[in-house]
């Protein structure tokens, strides 16, 4: 008898999708049911053990799950959820596999102290919100009513028992937000919560008051706007998390198949520094650099038709003429027109976005296959002084640049050079097989041709 392939079986109606299809697809990469690494499944086990102790004696308790791009930090976080869940509803009668390290959770007591416990997930981003919604909608026991955005944790009438926050970064503080109605109801929010507008509170402050345990999922240097939290504030949340020993780091790299090291070198690129090329090892990873944007594009169209989930992506570094008018082109560059992303909400998945360039707001936790960054002239590099500097004038992000006028704070050059810094620090690291780049400003082109000594194409 013939062996029946995957696209035999999708001829015949078995499959409706090809593998690569299925790997692609958000259901695939944000499953609760993917197996975790160890250190992944020891922060699970020990935020489960802690919080079942802990509504046991009618403590609260704060838990900080650290680590940088492609780690599974929101992975972990749907998994937690899916776990709670399953020990709330597991019936005597159920098969629970004996060899699992969390079977000894499954108990009557535990399902007990969970029957009536209000879970919610909270998620900043707005796309990346959607996109976990419809993972929600095919997960038994999991509902994407619990997806919560911060201002909808702001107005609830009810605490919930747990909140789990991806993206913590992304919380916002006292600022300019990006509408008027936004405006009002932080205020309105923080008046209800404190009796007063406290300039001072942020949305962290929101899910404190709004619940009784929250456990955390950060990485510091994917703080991308001057209303993101402030740095000084998730170090107190880390530091208060280590001291309470309920901090997780994470490590093993899940998504650049190139591993940790080559995030670490990235982020020690953009810090300005000179790390050795000799020791990243990037085995079959495709990092190339293009002189021309035109060579990159067929490029990215080409990995595309071959694997799926190849994007174009770039800072901020052009107006959004096509805002306002869609005819309008936002990028001209050596004879390619490009737009940005035409919608806000699950921009990757849409049918368009092989044709745009998705901003860092619509990339930000999202995995693709390859990567083509393109660096503005946002980012610079004076090869006299050997360092990085930001071109204020060409960083189109409004709210990327504005002061906090509400706070007070004014924002320099170097603040600026920090976000601009981690928005390509996302950007850059977003590649499972590839990351192709294209660099507008010449020294900087050559300074990070030269430190990566990548494949010219």
């Amino acid at each position: 008898m013939a062996l029946k392939t995957p696209n035999t079986h999708r001829a015949e109606g078995i499959f409706q999708r090809s593998i690569p299809e299925i790997e692609n697809s958000d259901l695939f990469r944000l499953s609760p049911f993917k197996v975790l690494t160890p250190e992944q499944a020891i922060a699970v086990e020990d935020i489960v053990e802690g919080m079942l102790e802990d509504l046991e004696t009618g403590l609260s308790s704060s838990s900080v799950i650290e680590g940088q791009p492609g780690t599974g930090k929101t992975i972990v976080a749907i998994f937690l959820m899916k776990l709670l869940a399953d020990i709330r509803d597991y019936d005597d009668a159920d098969e629970i596999e004996p060899d699992s390290m969390f079977a000894e959770f499954f108990v009557p007591e535990n399902r007990a102290l969970l029957q009536d416990l209000r879970i919610g997930f909270v998620v900043p981003q707005q796309s990346l919100r959607e996109s976990i919604k419809r993972v929600f909608k095919k997960t038994p026991k999991i509902s994407p009513d619990q997806i919560l955005s911060p201002f909808d944790v702001g107005v609830a009438d009810r605490r919930w028992d747990v909140l789990i926050v991806d993206e913590t970064h992304r919380l916002n503080q006292r600022a300019n937000q990006s509408s008027g109605v936004n405006n009002k109801r932080f205020i309105t929010i923080n008046e209800r919560l404190f009796g007063a507008d406290d300039l001072i509170k942020t949305q962290l402050d929101w899910i404190r008051a709004q619940s009784s345990h929250q456990v955390y999922l950060l990485d510091a240097e994917q703080t991308v706007r001057p209303a993101d939290l402030p740095s000084e504030t998730i170090c107190e949340l880390v530091d208060e998390a280590r001291g309470a020993h309920r901090q997780y780091p994470l490590a093993t790299q899940m998504r650049v198949r190139a591993g940790a090291d080559y995030v670490e070198f990235v982020r020690a690129l953009l810090r300005g520094e000179s790390p050795d090329k000799r020791r990243l090892d990037l085995g079959e990873y495709d990092l190339r650099f293009f002189r021309s944007l035109a060579d990159m594009r067929n490029a990215i169209l080409d990995r595309n038709a071959e694997y799926g989930l190849a994007r174009l992506v770039a800072d901020y570094a052009w107006d959004w003429r096509s805002s306002r008018d869609q005819s309008a082109f936002d990028m001209e560059l050596d004879g390619v027109q490009l737009r940005w992303n035409s919608q806000a909400k699950d921009w990757i998945n849409s049918p368009g976005s092989i044709h745009e360039v998705g901003s860092i707001h619509t990339v930000q936790g999202y995995d693709l296959n390859y990567a083509g960054v393109i660096i503005g002239n946002d980012l610079r590099y004076d090869p006299i002084a050997r360092r990085l500097f930001i071109d204020r004038d060409s960083y189109r992000d409004s709210k990327g640049k504005e002061n906090n006028k509400q706070r007070g704070i004014v924002y320099s050059d170097e603040d600026l050079l920090r976000f601009i810094r981690n928005i390509y620090g996302v950007l850059l690291t977003r590649g499972i097989r590839g990351t192709y780049v294209y660099v507008c400003d010449p020294p900087l082109r050559a300074h990070l041709e030269r430190l990566m000594g990548a494949e010219l194409s």
